[in-house]
């Protein structure tokens, strides 16, 4: 498996002494992340709320992701299958239904929706809750380590739940949307941003300040990507037949 710096950090705060014993191996050329094809985890019902799981093919796993999607939800086929790869690379994923059956239409100029009033509808005291319920199914399944791994929407409440006392380690965001400067000082623990070329979510001067802030006022590790020829969304929704996004997209996830 290709690391980097920080993906190596976070593998080592996740796993501690047991990575040996619990690390999925897959030879010298892994085929871990899917592009395409059918999700193979399950969708379940736990505490009133509906959760994506993905299981690792490995025991004694006590490491998991907490995916938190973009704004197309667990109903978008990518977020499955991103979920599914990362149960791939040894890691007991869980992606919570964080809007509850009402994710954005992929057409966000679809007649009768309203972006602002859809994210006023869908806003962190609505979906921290949901968030725990996913760090508590973690838990049930005996995982003692978690990471969050959010894209677009997802990606600010990766921030968020990188504050004290919601049960995650370390954290990974793609192109993150509508972070606050607050949620970015309240982290306590790693984090690693994956940000693209073109984003009006997070255009050069913006990433400067996120930057700024990570290395001047907070004392937690972090790793900022920046990735040539992508724009917002590639985490997610990248066109696998353009070399530099599909690139991307698979260093991103690697990150």
């Amino acid at each position: 498996m290709r690391t980097s710096l920080v993906s190596t950090l976070v593998l080592g705060l996740l796993y501690g002494q047991t990575a040996s014993a619990t690390i999925c191996s897959y030879g010298d050329d892994p085929q871990i992340i899917a592009h395409t094809g059918n999700p193979v985890g399950k969708t379940i019902s736990y505490q009133n709320s509906t959760l994506y799981v993905s299981e690792p093919s490995c025991k004694k796993v006590k490491a998991g992701v907490l995916y938190i999607t973009d704004a197309f939800g667990i109903q978008f086929v990518n977020n499955k299958l991103l979920a599914d790869s990362f149960a791939r690379a040894g890691f007991y994923a869980v992606a919570p239904d964080i809007f509850d059956g009402d994710p954005a239409p992929f057409d966000l100029a679809t007649p009768g929706f309203n972006a602002t009033n859809w994210t006023l509808t869908h806003n962190p005291s609505v979906i921290h809750p949901i968030l725990a319920k996913g760090v508590a199914y973690l838990q049930s399944k005996g995982i003692t380590k978690i990471a969050a791994t959010g894209y677009c929407f997802g990606g600010r409440y990766t921030f968020r739940m990188l504050a004290p006392g919601t049960g995650v380690t370390a954290g990974f965001a793609a192109h993150p949307s509508l972070l606050e400067n607050s949620e970015i000082l309240a982290i306590t623990h790693p984090v690693s941003l994956a940000a693209a070329e073109v984003d009006p979510m997070m255009d050069p001067a913006r990433r400067s300040e996120i930057e700024q802030l990570l290395a001047n006022n907070t004392t937690q590790p972090y790793q900022v990507s920046l990735y040539g020829g992508t724009s917002h969304g590639f985490g997610t929704r990248a066109n696998i037949s353009n070399p530099e996004e599909k690139f991307g997209k698979e260093a991103a996830f690697y990150q």
